[in-house]
């Protein structure tokens, strides 16, 4: 792994060097050879299947509220309002099942009448062969809705040029301090 890595870089370097040379050369992007940077892999299709933990309030809280809702829809919608999270990720729906990592990012209410979040997040993995390695996520999440769907923009570590989708059921919901446990499926392409 590091020495693709030390092939890409010497390989975009090199072109840095070369172009800073050309006083003619107006050219900002060229390909590159796929094998010479060590993409040569062929793409693969994984599924992961986790539970994410959000305890909103209290000692224990992997979500905070960075920005309150506007003041007319605190009873409604909670629109406007945006949290930061950091919450665990496990193999099942208890907090107690094997911790495989971690959700970090933020969500905003963005409707003024239902309870729509636009998220982005980062699957941190540390188990495994991911170990190290994290999927992006953003995307509307109607948070009622019994089944909801977003995309995979990216990845990091060994999932570099992701893509795919996550689908989100909601597990279980604490009506009145909102904590809730979400049950990820990930289907993720990438090299």
């Amino acid at each position: 792994m590091a020495t693709r890595f030390l092939i890409s870089l010497l390989l975009i370097s090199g072109y840095a060097l070369t172009s800073a040379t050309t006083a003619e050369n107006t050219e900002f992007g060229r390909p590159l050879n796929r094998k010479l940077a060590g993409w040569n892999k062929k793409k693969q299709l994984t599924h992961f299947k986790f539970y994410w933990h959000e305890v909103v309030g209290g000692n224990n809280a992997t979500a905070a509220i960075i920005i309150p809702s506007l003041p007319q829809y605190n009873s409604t919608s909670h629109f406007g309002s945006t949290r930061v999270i950091d919450a665990p990720l496990t193999l099942g729906p208890e907090l107690s099942s094997k911790h495989v990592g971690r959700a970090e990012g933020f969500y905003a209410v963005t409707s003024r009448t239902d309870l729509e979040l636009l998220m982005i997040l980062s699957f941190n993995f540390f188990e495994g062969k991911y170990n190290g390695s994290g999927i992006t996520v953003l995307g509307r999440n109607l948070a009622l809705n019994k089944t909801r769907e977003l995309p995979v923009v990216g990845g990091s570590g060994v999932f570099r040029f992701a893509k795919g989708y996550a689908e989100l059921k909601t597990y279980f919901v604490e009506p009145i301090s909102g904590s809730s446990i979400v049950e990820y499926n990930l289907y993720v392409l990438h090299y």
